[in-house]
């Protein structure tokens, strides 16, 4: 275990020399507070060190204490529902101990609650062979989670002895392993470095979608269970509200929610609001199946790296169990901030815009922890980790390193337009600029699950925007009068596509949410309106009269905030007035 002295301080980096012992990524504690740091570089006998705490005060010849160990965190039962800081501390229990509403230099409190019982139910017995990732037993951790106890990575051989089934505390022993005449004792309790991807059997094809409710991210451009993406856009664009719907309504069985360097009233919000939401697949309280990550901008620089690192391997963690999970991050480019700011500090050579050289690889890294895996162990089971990450490129330059390197690593891009959030289109996504690759993967599922014309009724919907947006360069050329009939109803078809089925209202009780039901519904009466139109207009029925006839288009717009899920027979009646209207309408003209 290193030992040394402070020979230097530069905000959160410290210099400590005399750390002969040290290790890379190895955690230590600086200075009589004892604030806890990381050690980023060695030259010699000399730690770079970057500090989790605010480090005023500290002062050169203070001792430097390691660990032996690098960053890691808790994990087991006691994990949901509950907010932690960046380094996996819980905010509410140092509430309670400093009776301050701000965290406090050299806190240390353990994540998990060591005194409170879990019910623990064995799934093994005595004389079992074991290896990695078997359950050895369940805890019902909430009403919508059962919390599966595994065998540790990298440990394996026989079950020497289990207990009862009964109530334990995390750091009881539950059972005994005997690995190659090591008597090891298992606990509900784990730890794992967050810097090292948990390990698994085999990655697969992401080809099942995360359902979110939000249409645009659900049809326009879908992203698959263990895929990943990237939500940029400028201040005022709607970043955060759409990463929060989707954490709220999304079908993954765990969210994590990373507050990475944003205001605190943003994390404020998610406090007020996540308890007194119900998740709309099980209706029980949403915070059952969430972890809350806050390390808001006022907190120390360095810990914002952290948080990213303990957010995906939380969510790794209950991968490994067999769950689907959602880790969102609230926004990668102030953890991208932190790297520039520490890297200055340490003198390292600086790329493009100040971010350090490796700034690629680090984003890679983090993106590359996702995927849907068959997991270690017994049952086979089958998890994911989805990660999708706001990006905040300054003034919306989506040119600048950030961002640009982030489009490299992820599958789905979701860019946000400030035009459109001050028209007061919200999500704010410009459906010419985004993209996803998991449109031909997750089509299957569509097909065989909702409905068999999903993928050709979504490409038409597709090709009509862009079709709009060619004609729109037209009209503002030559005018509207231009344009042919044909063109002007794919106009209004995709002012129809817009209005129905783009806007949404997340703080609309029932527009907030849309089953993928109710989306097909919408789609077809979209798709029927324009079959229809261009049937009249082939006879020679204006656009004009055809928007003055067709009264139930309104109906049809208000629809997603009138007709909620389990009423979706009223799409039948509008279907039916579409078709009358329009047939009324062809025999005007004889047809």
């Amino acid at each position: 275990m290193a030992k040394g002295k402070v020979a230097r301080v530069n905000g959160p980096l410290v210099v400590a020399e005399g750390m002969k012992d040290a290790q890379m990524f190895e955690v230590v504690e600086v200075g009589e507070p004892r604030l806890v740091g990381e050690i980023t570089r060695i030259e010699g006998d000399r730690a770079y060190i970057q500090v989790y705490e605010d480090t005023s005060g500290i002062r050169p010849g203070e001792p430097v204490i390691g660990s032996g160990a690098p960053l890691s965190v808790e994990l087991g039962p006691g994990l949901l529902g509950q907010l932690f800081d960046g380094l996996l501390r819980p905010l509410g229990e140092i509430y309670n101990l400093t009776k301050s509403p701000f965290v406090k230099r050299g806190v240390k409190l353990p994540s998990l609650n060591r005194e409170k019982k879990w019910h623990f139910v064995p799934k093994v017995k005595k004389g079992d062979k074991v290896s990695p990732g078997d359950i050895l037993g369940t805890v019902q951790e909430t009403g919508l989670v059962e919390h599966r106890v595994m065998v540790p990575p990298y440990h394996h051989g026989t079950i020497k002895e289990v207990v009862p089934e009964g109530d334990y505390t995390v750091e009881d022993t539950v059972g005994v392993l005997d690995m190659n005449g090591d008597e090891i004792p298992l606990k509900m309790l784990q730890r794992w470095p967050v810097r090292v991807p948990r390990p698994f059997k085999e990655k697969l094809d992401p080809r099942e979608p995360l359902l979110t409710g939000i249409r645009i991210l659900d049809t326009i451009f879908p992203i698959a269970k263990g895929g990943t993406a990237a939500i940029p856009g400028p201040f005022g664009s709607g970043k955060t509200v759409t990463l929060q719907s989707l954490a709220k309504w999304s079908e993954a069985k765990i969210v994590i929610f990373v507050g990475c360097g944003e205001r605190g009233n943003e994390m404020t919000d998610e406090l007020r609001s996540f308890p007194k939401l119900k998740d709309p697949w099980t209706g029980r309280p949403l915070l059952e199946r969430t972890v809350l990550v806050a390390n808001t901008s006022n907190m120390p620089v360095a810990a914002r790296e952290a948080s990213i690192y303990v957010g995906v391997t939380l969510a790794e963690y209950f991968r490994d169990q067999g769950y689907d999970v959602l880790a969102v991050a609230d926004s990668t480019s102030r953890w991208a901030e932190a790297l520039r700011d520490l890297g200055g500090r340490m003198e390292e050579m600086p790329a493009e815009e100040g971010f350090p050289s490796y700034l690629s690889s680090r984003i890679a890294e983090y993106y590359e922890r996702a995927g849907r895996v068959r997991t270690l162990g017994n049952p086979e089971r089958y998890g994911s980790v989805t990660l999708a990450s706001a990006v905040s490129p300054p003034g919306g330059d989506f040119t600048e390193p950030v961002t640009s390197t982030t489009l490299r690593f992820v599958r789905v891009f979701w860019p946000l337009d400030v035009s459109l959030a001050q028209a007061r289109h919200y999500p704010a996504i410009n459906w010419l600029q985004g993209f996803s690759s998991y449109v031909d993967l997750v089509a299957d599922w569509w097909t065989r699950n909702v409905d068999p014309d999903w993928k050709s009724i979504r490409d038409f919907m597709v090709r009509t925007l862009i079709r709009e947006d060619e004609l729109r360069q037209i009209v503002r050329l030559v005018g509207p009068e231009s344009l042919a009939e044909k063109d002007k109803l794919a106009l209004e078809t995709a002012r129809l596509i817009k209005e129905a089925f783009l806007k949404q209202n997340a703080y609309d009780d029932v527009d907030a949410f849309s089953s993928p039901q109710k989306q097909m519904r919408i789609m077809k009466l979209i798709y029927h309106f324009y079959q229809y139109g261009y049937s009249a207009v082939e006879k020679g029925v204006l656009v004009k009269r055809i928007t003055e006839k067709v009264t139930v288009v309104p109906d049809i717009i208000r629809s997603k905030a009138t007709i909620k899920n389990n009423e979706l027979e009223k799409y039948d009646e509008l279907e039916s007035k579409l078709k009358a209207q329009f047939d009324e309408l062809m025999k005007e003209v004889g047809a």
